[in-house]
């Protein structure tokens, strides 16, 4: 039995930040409840096409999904919503600033109904304050929150290639939905959280933030390398590749000048006596780093950094991940189920003994009758709601 069997989640949901929240829940065994728009769904179905013709972001997010598509404007609808999430233990939503309130999903009459309700309310800039009616989308956050300034080269900052602040949010989501749960167990009374995606990842930039206390100078943006560890990053090899490794500590400077470099004497090179001082002299111990490795290939690189015991990655490509051994060797790819056929899925980080659920990805509006059946609609209200496009 997985430990979050028996919960109920309705989420009216898009994008990124609430699917992935509720998805981790579906894979712990919660039973989601995805509302979505009739004829068009959740936009992210079509973001692209590129999983046998589904969007890569949606079927990430979405597997173990129930989708009951829904007008929540009509007055039918509203009332089916109304319907679900009377019984709800745990509502989402990351709609517009001010939608869910307009649609009677407000913590105040939730609660009225449904006194142990866990109302999880994802925003860009939370509730209160001059921004709170601002939209929000992934990149907007990662520059408001500082990101921005701190990812790319001293050129050219960079967003990150993933979609960070929204992953941000929803695991701030997932782990407050599970405290909830946790406290509810103890009070029996549910709650509201308000997630701002500005706090997560604000919350994450804290790092760069401390650095850069009382106005100081921030970290400078590294590239792939680190902005105040040194040697820490990618270094050209003699065969046109590079290697990726980092050092963090003064035995392993050591080691790395011994073993690695066959340099001893760069280990009591004033210049490079410290952390602070090799950061302060990277361009001279670039040139030193990369001279050593010019007659050498990757595998050779790689071999001399193991035997030190530095610590060190390969610059992998998509491709390489879905073929990354280590992933093989621990058993960690399912497959799942979607209306376009059976697509690999890596497991869930950790795990506490059960497997996860991994059920299908679902089809836009594939459980919305047997939905409207379990709230009292029969075949023929349900087919007339149909015609009139309001599921």
């Amino acid at each position: 039995m997985l430990p979050l069997e028996g919960i109920t989640v309705v989420s009216l949901e898009h994008a990124i930040a609430a699917p992935f929240a509720t998805r981790q829940l579906a894979d712990m065994g919660a039973r989601v409840i995805k509302v979505e728009r009739p004829g068009v769904g959740d936009f992210a179905r079509n973001y692209d096409t590129r999983v046998n013709g589904m969007a890569s972001h949606f079927v990430w997010t979405n597997r173990s999904k129930e989708s009951l598509t829904l007008d929540v404007k009509h007055p039918e609808g509203a009332g089916i919503l109304q319907k679900l999430v009377s019984k709800a233990d745990v509502v989402v939503q990351n709609l517009a600033p001010g939608a869910s309130a307009r649609l009677g999903l407000g913590y105040e009459v939730l609660s009225k109904a449904n006194p142990g309700v866990i109302l999880c309310n994802i925003s860009g800039y939370g509730k209160g304050g001059p921004d709170e009616k601002r939209k929000a989308y992934d990149l907007l956050i990662q520059s408001e929150s500082g990101f921005v300034s701190t990812t790319g080269t001293q050129d050219v900052p960079s967003k990150a290639g993933i979609s960070i602040a929204d992953i941000a949010a929803g695991m701030y989501a997932y782990t407050n939905i599970l405290t909830a749960l946790i406290q509810r167990g103890k009070t029996g009374k549910g709650c509201e959280i308000d997630l701002s995606m500005l706090d997560a990842m604000t919350e994450w930039m804290s790092y760069p933030l401390y650095y850069a206390y009382e106005g100081a100078e921030p970290p400078a943006r590294a590239g792939s390398s680190h902005a105040t560890i040194f040697p820490y990053g990618p270094f050209a090899v003699g065969d046109g590749r590079s290697v990726i490794l980092g050092l963090q500590n003064e035995r392993e400077w050591k080691a790395f000048c011994e073993v690695v470099l066959e340099a001893p004497e760069l280990a009591t090179d004033g210049r490079f006596s410290s952390n602070s001082s090799r950061a302060e002299n990277k361009i001279a111990l670039t040139e030193s780093i990369t001279a050593s490795f010019d007659d050498l290939t990757t595998e050779a690189v790689v071999e001399r950094l193991d035997r030190a015991g530095i610590a060190n990655a390969s610059l992998n490509e998509m491709s390489d991940v879905w073929n990354h051994v280590q992933f093989e060797a621990r058993n960690r790819w399912r497959e799942v189920d979607t209306p376009v056929g059976r697509i690999p899925a890596l497991l869930p980080p950790g795990g506490i003994g059960s497997e996860p659920r991994m059920d299908a990805v679902p089809d836009l509006g594939e459980h919305s009758r047997a939905l409207l059946a379990e709230v009292g609609y029969s075949d023929e209200q349900i087919s007339e709601l149909q015609n009139e496009k309001v599921i």
